[in-house]
């Protein structure tokens, strides 16, 4: 293998491992670092424009807080990985969740307030509501399923 060595080739997996290791722990600082600033952010721009409409206004920081706690879902997640070195599903399943919950209350708090809206709108706009109910129910299925397979985890410092 041209010059390659059982050493050589132990000491490039070694240091991909190292880099694998701080591109993981660069994306955990990334969500964290971009969800204190989006809801800095959001609490900013609530505040501007809380007196030119205070639904909208809140609606928009609504979903910006619920993006945030994706951003800290995520944060989570790859965390735990670092800690661990396995990836739990759990998390991915909390994201979706709370991704649907955000659609349907944005949605519908802007749908809430609109005049004259065309029958075709109308339908899309439940179609897409009742897809999001049935996502929230499949993954809350999902969720018992994992959580009734899950082995319970003992705690070695509360078994002595």
């Amino acid at each position: 293998m041209l010059g390659w060595t059982p050493e050589s080739i132990k000491q490039w997996v070694k240091w991909m491992q190292f880099l694998d290791r701080w591109g993981y722990i660069t994306a955990c600082l990334s969500f964290l670092l971009v969800g204190m600033l989006v809801f800095g952010y959001s609490w900013f721009a609530f505040l501007q424009s809380v007196e030119h409409g205070f639904l909208s206004a809140t609606i928009t920081l609504l979903n910006d807080l619920l993006f945030v706690i994706i951003l800290l879902e995520l944060f989570r997640t790859v965390l735990g990985f670092l800690q661990s070195d396995r990836i739990r599903l759990e998390p991915f399943l909390h994201v979706g969740v709370i991704a649907s919950v955000r659609r349907i209350l944005t949605a519908g708090a802007e749908f809430s307030h609109q005049e004259n809206i065309p029958e075709a709108v109308f339908r899309h706009y439940l179609m897409d509501m009742g897809l999001h109910v049935m996502v929230i129910l499949v993954l809350m299925i999902a969720l018992f399923l994992l959580k009734k397979t899950e082995q319970p985890v003992v705690d070695p410092l509360l078994t002595k």
